[in-house]
């Protein structure tokens, strides 16, 4: 079942045209990779599919369905809640990580006490935080390391009860026990929500993803299952790239 349908989607910043002529749709309940090297359209699409892009003056034509709806047509407010998206930097909120954590829930609605305290234990322990937070909830966010902020920054987005989470480069910078529990907490959150994952780590992409879209230049080259994409792919580009014969 598709939760994101895209079809002849182009992005313009200014007379630069970003993605050209994209269609491709997004299965419920799937981690989903794009790899491709830079400037070939992957941020770009993710800004594209909560509307971000708009704080650029950038321009899109074509059209972008979440779940059968033009997200032109659902409030923006709604969108990105529903549509998360976790940027390459970790970036923490001033303040305490418990702060952090209440601030999204809070903004949103009227909460009690008890209930925020259950949204924000619920949303560490689902990415994989709790444990090593949860005797610090009063610590300023800053102290934790670069890998603990990037699950905070997951854990964030589930508070605000999401049904995409997009990451863009969630794992550049980060040693590799980071980067494990990052990909453990997709695996373990993949029944519950849709991924999308930009990376530039083709590696990751073949662990983690179930299909994989190579983008090259704004186009989108190649789009199957990750196992055919990284082993007997259509296009001599995706081979090349997959081989690090460019990028």
């Amino acid at each position: 079942m598709s939760k994101i349908t895209i079809e002849k989607l182009n992005l313009f910043y200014g007379e630069t045209q970003a993605l050209k002529n994209i269609s491709l749709n997004v299965h419920e309940n799937e981690i989903l990779g794009i790899i491709g090297p830079a400037n070939s359209g992957k941020s770009s699409l993710l800004r594209a599919l909560n509307r971000l892009y708009e704080i650029d003056y950038a321009r899109i034509a074509g059209k972008i369905m979440l779940d059968g709806k033009n997200i032109f047509n659902i409030p923006i407010n709604e969108l990105r809640r529903r549509v998360g998206l976790i940027f390459a930097t970790p970036v923490v909120l001033p303040g305490t990580i418990y702060k952090n954590m209440s601030y999204g829930p809070k903004l949103h609605q009227r909460i009690k006490k008890q209930d925020l305290d259950n949204i924000v234990t619920r949303a560490l322990k689902a990415a994989n935080l709790w444990d090593e937070v949860k005797d610090r909830l009063d610590d300023s966010a800053s102290t934790l390391s670069g890998g603990q902020q990037q699950r905070l920054c997951i854990a964030r987005t589930l508070a605000m009860n999401p049904e995409v989470i997009m990451m863009d480069e969630p794992c550049s910078g980060l040693d590799p026990v980071s980067t494990a529990k990052i990909e453990a907490t997709m695996f373990a959150l993949k029944s519950d929500y849709t991924f999308i994952l930009v990376t530039n780590n083709t590696k990751q992409a073949a662990r983690t993803a179930d299909r994989t879209a190579f983008f090259l230049s704004g186009e989108l080259v190649e789009f199957d299952k990750t196992e055919k994409v990284f082993t007997h792919p259509d296009d001599q580009r995706t081979d090349d790239y997959i081989r690090g014969r460019f990028g």
